[in-house]
């Protein structure tokens, strides 16, 4: 296996976006989880687990990457309020490294780590339910076709924690993720807050040079909102395939996004039941700000606070023709990406959004459950399979006419059901129910078969969505 290609890249930024930071010194380090997918495309697979545990349960800092961990400095929007007091609070970027197959350039960042100057009286840790919860919440995404934030390291520290939101005493972990980039909108935003012009010119200059190298001859004047028309599609893109998978991220705050369109740091995540526009994941959220149908909105939102930012560094017409970006590459984004999951030929942007359109009618409608009809129909409608499912009566409804009609224009790919996922009595699904009993096993007997069944499942899905 090729050895880790590691960079320093975000430290040449300067101390303005950073502050140095050391890990806690945790009582335990129990490996519970590791991406050894990943740690493949990143050159780690080699890693004994000992060694694994040394370098993202202690944080021995590998010999070509940051001397010390560094914490983010960044502020943000929650729930639409701007908030000037944030920051990597119990996290750091720990290193840098290219992914093996296309060079991307990509983070190592914590959750869970330990206090930083931006803990603002927190215990910078981590439950250990919270990180079971988003390893499965990453793998999931990823096994849907969602290009978002992996999970790769998860260790139980031997504290005991108390919260609000879980019964408590209870366990802690230390989580580590892979992500294109750390930088959000947020870092944006703080420089902004603190009319640094100059510094969010320089921080677009170094996001499109290790991010969107393709803008990277334009003039400043063009660059600018060039480089906010391409974070525009990113986070649109992402925000299709969310919806394609029926994920409610919980928390669409502008510090959870960064500038390669990612989303990250789930909060009360859910993956959807039943199909329901109206769907809200996190308690807290009394308003159904970031209900399942309004993350569209809330993500374009955010956006426009990346586009005031850059206000001082260009026209305004010229930063609202960009942001415009974000609708045209949702819709379309969409269409791709439920044809992509259920596995159908595209046939035109017309007819692809059409179908796409009368496909979220139907679900509004007539609120079947949502993973079974992704399940039913992939390869396109077949009388026999729809017949016999526990969804039959939703087939039956004069409001699937129009998808049986729209999708019968449209070819399978080839092997669109060959998996022997799909020899399965009906989908892989991840409710809540699902995972409150996965953690009661480990909770209570420190059983982790489930988890690691789940798991397996999970790879199962991946692989038959990749054919």
């Amino acid at each position: 296996m090729p050895n880790a290609k590691f960079e320093t890249i975000h430290e040449s930024l300067g101390p303005d976006f950073f502050d140095p930071v050391e890990a806690a010194d945790f009582p335990k380090a129990i490996l519970r989880y590791r991406n050894q997918r990943w740690a493949e495309r990143v050159g780690l697979s080699d890693l004994r687990d000992d060694e694994w545990v040394a370098r993202f349960g202690r944080f021995e800092p590998f010999p070509e990457s940051f001397r010390t961990p560094l914490a983010l400095r960044y502020h943000g929007h929650q729930f639409q309020v701007y908030n000037p007091d944030l920051g990597d609070g119990r996290g750091f970027l720990f290193a840098q490294l290219r992914d093996l197959e296309d060079n991307r350039l990509l983070d190592l960042g914590t959750k869970g780590s330990g206090q930083t100057p931006w803990s603002r009286g927190g215990d910078g840790r981590l439950t250990l339910k919270g990180g079971v919860r988003e390893v499965l919440a990453t793998e999931m995404l990823e096994a849907l076709g969602v290009d978002t934030s992996k999970s790769f390291s998860l260790i139980e520290t031997g504290e005991s924690l108390m919260r609000n939101d879980e019964p408590s005493p209870t366990r802690s972990s230390v989580l580590v993720r892979l992500s294109h980039s750390h930088i959000r909108i947020g870092t944006f935003q703080r420089l902004a807050f603190l009319e640094e012009t100059e510094t969010i010119r320089r921080l677009v200059d170094h996001a499109v040079a290790h991010y969107y190298p393709h803008l990277g001859d334009l003039v400043q004047d063009e660059k600018v909102p060039a480089f906010l028309g391409a974070v525009a599609e990113a986070v649109a893109k992402t925000g299709a395939r969310m919806i394609a998978a029926g994920f409610v991220h919980g928390v669409l705050n502008s510090d959870n996004i960064n500038i390669t369109g990612e989303a990250f740091d789930y909060g009360p995540w859910r993956f959807l039941d039943r199909y329901e526009a109206g769907f809200t994941a996190a308690y807290f959220d009394q308003s159904g700000l970031y209900a399942f149908g309004r993350q569209p909105d809330a993500l374009a939102w955010n956006l426009t606070r990346l586009a005031e930012c850059l206000v001082p560094l260009s026209e305004i017409a010229k930063l609202e023709s960009a942001l415009n970006r974000f609708w045209p590459a949702f819709q379309s984004g969409l269409a791709a990406a439920v044809l992509d999951r259920l596995a159908l030929v595209p046939q035109g942007e017309k007819a692809d959004l059409e179908v796409t359109a009368a496909f979220f009618k139907f679900l509004g409608a007539v609120n079947p459950p949502f993973e079974r009809v992704f399940f039913d129909l992939r390869g396109g409608v077949d009388a026999d399979r729809l017949t016999a499912s526990p969804a039959a009566s939703a087939y039956a409804a004069p409001e699937f006419q129009p998808v049986r009609t729209a999708l019968s224009g449209y070819e399978a790919r080839s092997g669109a059901r060959a998996h022997p996922y799909f020899d399965r009595a009906g989908p892989r699904t991840m409710v809540i129910a699902e995972m409150e009993a996965l953690w009661a096993r480990i909770a209570e007997a420190d059983d982790w078969s489930a988890f690691a069944a789940m798991l397996e499942e999970i790879g199962e899905l991946r692989a038959a969505y990749a054919q």
